[in-house]
């Protein structure tokens, strides 16, 4: 069984158990909480790599969240993407990690119209800091990026089994997976299946990198091409969710020495009811684990899959820094592939449009630890 399949079933089983460690924002439902650990005496969040390392980038989004129209409530889309980048040592040992949750919603109002605004970016729950607003419902009076941090701290100098072996306890229905050891009673009450099942995923698809001092994580997203009732066209309504993830590894110089890119696009269906059209209950694949599923090959002038061309695309920021990376001279190719790259190396290779790759990379250097 592939590496891909494994970790799919288990992003699958978590769900099926109902527990997601990705809480709402506290207008809608309070947000999670749970404890966290205190890694041993190994290496510092950020400390080098000597020789070969790891680097992974890991992935568990769900839909389970998003909600029919009723009586009392209009209809309401709703992405949870966690992700999470990881370096790891020769022995499978976390050397960094960073943790991020893109919780994104998109409201319909009765006519089935976006009550959203889809031109602002989406945000993750780091991003958010103070404002998602977790410490005045925390027991511990901590914000979810404190306690993601504490977590983070723990995980240092561990390997994934040891990390999954974590001692939890069940608070409540939201909360079933909260870390249940002395070290992380007092800074992390959040529950913690989906950010431990991300690191997984990370290891499980994790690439070899050489002469590694950081690694960092970063994100683009956006809503913009969500839509609402068009009856006289016969278009339904649905909200679309385009998480772009970077995880990238850089030397002591700031080179990039492995960069791993991923985008979860991820549509919910609903028909002129508000009633869902889309499985909420089923995994929402990237187009990396999609494969030849994605379907771009069949409409490419270069013949190749999606995931080829981010490779291609991947492969060419090795040995370059992000400046670089930015310099890059891109063509427009049409309203919807403004920044095509027009560089010799990627002709024949990638012709998708990279602005939203490069942006998640710069962010990933900016976080980079």
């Amino acid at each position: 069984m592939n590496k891909k399949l494994l970790a799919l079933l288990l992003i699958m089983g978590l769900l099926a158990l109902g527990v997601f460690g990705c809480g709402d924002a506290p207008a809608e439902e309070a947000p999670e909480e749970t404890p966290e650990e205190t890694p041993e005496d190994t290496p510092e969040n950020g400390e080098a790599v000597d020789g070969s390392a790891r680097l992974g980038l890991g992935i568990v989004p769900s839909i389970a969240r998003s909600r029919d129209a009723d009586e009392d409530l209009a209809a309401q889309a709703q992405a949870d993407v966690v992700m999470a980048a990881v370096l790891f040592d020769e022995e499978g040992r976390v050397v960094s990690v960073t943790i991020d949750n893109a919780q994104n919603r998109v409201a319909f109002d009765e006519e089935m119209q976006l009550d959203t605004d889809v031109s602002a970016p989406g945000t993750t729950k780091a991003e958010l800091g103070d404002d998602y607003g977790m410490r005045r419902v925390s027991e511990i009076e901590k914000e979810w990026d404190e306690q993601i941090a504490a977590f983070e701290e723990w995980m240092i100098g561990q390997t994934v089994e040891e990390i999954k072996g974590l001692p939890v306890k069940v608070v409540d229905e939201a909360h079933q997976h909260v870390p249940d050891i002395p070290e992380l009673t007092t800074s992390v009450t959040i529950t913690v299946e989906s950010y431990i099942a991300a690191v997984e995923h990370a290891y499980e698809n994790s690439v070899e990198v050489e002469n590694a001092e950081t690694a960092g994580l970063g994100s683009e997203i956006s809503l913009r091409r969500s839509r609402g009732l068009d009856v006289d066209n016969d278009i339904m309504p649905m909200a679309q969710f385009d998480n772009t993830m970077a995880a990238v590894a850089f030397d002591a110089d700031g080179v990039i020495v492995g960069a791993i890119i991923d985008n979860a696009q991820i549509r919910v269906n609903y028909d002129e009811e508000g009633q869902l059209t889309t499985d909420k209950t089923e995994v929402p694949l990237t187009k990396a684990q999609l494969e030849d599923d994605y379907g771009m090959r069949r409409v490419s002038e270069i013949e190749k899959e999606w995931y080829e061309q981010i490779a291609a695309l991947e492969e060419w920021m090795v040995g370059q820094t992000v400046d670089e990376v930015l310099g890059m001279p891109v063509k427009v190719v049409d309203e919807a592939h403004q920044h095509v790259p027009d560089v010799p190396e990627l002709t024949t290779s990638v012709t998708i449009t990279v602005e939203s790759y490069l942006a998640a990379v710069a962010e990933a250097y900016e976080n980079a630890r």
